[in-house]
């Protein structure tokens, strides 16, 4: 821990900040091809505009689901900034794996609520009463894998914190080009429809997590174990934190 502090701490910000921006920048870039080359690849289909209708109207729930994971990955990564700071061993594990814990927390309710309403949630987003059963199944497959988006997504932002964005952005990408080559196999190739767009979706999301999950076993600036994931409401309350109160 102390090696990647020296780094942070005395290097050029003008250097950092190029080692760190570019890479955040790309991955959000990257991110964005999922939904863009699912269009690309739908809209040329026998689905036509009524499948890239449903897959724009299921898009604005994933991307709420994204901004609660990119919230609390923000916020892990920045805890775990604080205590690279303050060369605080103690407590730098236990915020990564307490954010970890309560973004698969709101994950599950993601899904249930999802799985609840869902014609109202596709309603409300504009579906209408064609493109709700392409939706529906658009949908229904996304929805048990946002989990697995949520997790590789706040990771993300702890793993560039730890002082490795390149790895980051490298998990991002490798979901990304999966999606695009599983996506005509899918769609043209089996006959699979807007379902194939979603499994190529969520097969290059698991890779990525799978990514991050492999660079958490090798990690610079702390190291997960199971107390790690035991609720610690000291970390969790954001004003004791900047307060740097011993928690």
């Amino acid at each position: 821990m102390e090696g990647n502090n020296k780094y942070l701490g005395k290097e050029k910000v003008s250097k950092l900040l190029l080692k760190f921006s570019i890479p955040c920048i790309l991955s959000l870039l990257i991110s964005s091809l999922y939904n863009i080359v699912d269009q690309i690849f739908i809209g040329n289909s026998e689905l036509g505009y009524l499948g890239n209708a449903a897959t724009s109207i299921v898009f604005p729930i994933t991307i709420i689901s994204v901004a609660f994971a990119w919230a609390i990955g923000d916020g892990s990564a920045a805890f775990l900034s604080l205590c690279q700071g303050r060369k605080d061993t103690k407590n730098a594990h236990i915020a990564i794996g307490n954010g970890i814990l309560i973004n698969f927390i709101i994950s599950i309710i993601f899904v249930l609520l999802g799985f609840l309403f869902m014609d109202n949630l596709l309603f409300l987003f504009g579906a209408s009463e064609v493109t709700l059963p392409i939706a529906q199944d658009y949908f229904k497959i996304i929805l048990i894998f946002i989990p697995v988006y949520m997790m590789a997504n706040g990771m993300n932002a702890i793993i560039r914190a730890d002082g490795s964005p390149g790895f980051s952005m490298a998990s991002t990408l490798i979901g990304a080009i999966t999606n695009i080559i599983l996506d005509p196999i899918f769609i043209f190739v089996f006959k699979w429809g807007i379902a194939g767009a979603a499994w190529a979706t969520v097969i290059g999301q698991c890779l990525s997590l799978i990514v991050s999950i492999i660079y958490f076993t090798k990690t610079k600036t702390f190291k997960l174990g199971w107390s790690s994931f035991k609720v610690n409401f000291g970390i969790l309350d954001l004003c004791q934190v900047f307060r740097h109160e011993n928690l």
